[in-house]
């Protein structure tokens, strides 16, 4: 990595990680010049973080498990004008990062999520994909974004996104994330990247404990979000 990239990156990707020594080689040697990583290691039991540091990028260590713990931990660690989050599987091909982060610096986005589209049959599994499809309907139904995937690799500008103060530390982060958005009145759209089978174990949509998981910390949020929309609309109606 060059010395000034490190130094002041235009780009800072934070990759939420759980044991996933294997596919980090591939993932951080595919980072796009400018781009910085930010491997935040949660509990690994491999070598995922010895990996990360030989490689060039910043380790950070969040032992709270959860997805929302660990991407929040690589949020406050970044130091860049533009956060991408992306998974450390090796499912998103991170030469197609700058896809999400082109609108977000030209100023066209506060917020760009990628939509998977798969490049093999078997990338995204059949529970997973109607659990996510389910979920973009009552999405949908809480903002004003037609939005049709929660997927794993978004960008947004940092300091507005550590201003919305987002509180999920579990699998609900990335919901939470577009309903704070909505309620901030970010320009938010997606952006179509690929998908592909990733390498090792999924811990959350790869098997169907986890998708229930998810949809179950997802939709307390969404339940939250109609209740804080109901008061308000009962306090100007006052």
């Amino acid at each position: 990595m060059d010395p000034n990239t490190a130094q002041h990156p235009a780009v800072d990707v934070v990759f939420p990680c759980l044991n996933e020594a294997r596919a980090l080689p591939w993932l951080l040697s595919r980072l796009p010049d400018g781009y910085r990583a930010i491997v935040v290691d949660n509990g690994s039991t491999d070598d995922s973080a010895q990996v990360a540091r030989d490689l060039g990028a910043i380790v950070v260590s969040e032992p709270r498990r959860g997805f929302g713990a660990a991407a929040h931990a690589g949020l406050l660690a970044a130091t860049a004008p533009i956060v991408v989050f992306c998974d450390a599987d090796a499912s998103m091909d991170p030469r197609d990062i700058p896809l999400v982060v082109a609108p977000v610096a030209s100023g066209a986005l506060d917020l760009a999520l990628g939509r998977r589209r798969p490049t093999t049959s078997g990338a995204w599994p059949l529970h997973a994909r109607f659990a996510n499809f389910a979920l973009a309907i009552m999405l949908r139904r809480a903002t004003s974004y037609h939005l049709t995937d929660l997927g794993p690799m978004r960008a947004m500008l940092r300091e507005p996104a550590v201003a919305l103060h987002l509180r999920d530390r579990r699998s609900g982060y990335p919901l939470e994330l577009v309903l704070r958005a909505h309620d901030a009145g970010w320009r938010v759209r997606e952006v179509d990247t690929p998908y592909s089978p990733r390498i090792g174990r999924s811990k959350v949509t790869g098997t169907l404990r986890g998708t229930i998981t998810a949809i179950r910390d997802m939709s307390r949020l969404l339940a939250e979000s109609r209740q804080t929309l109901a008061a308000q609309e009962r306090e100007m109606a006052r």
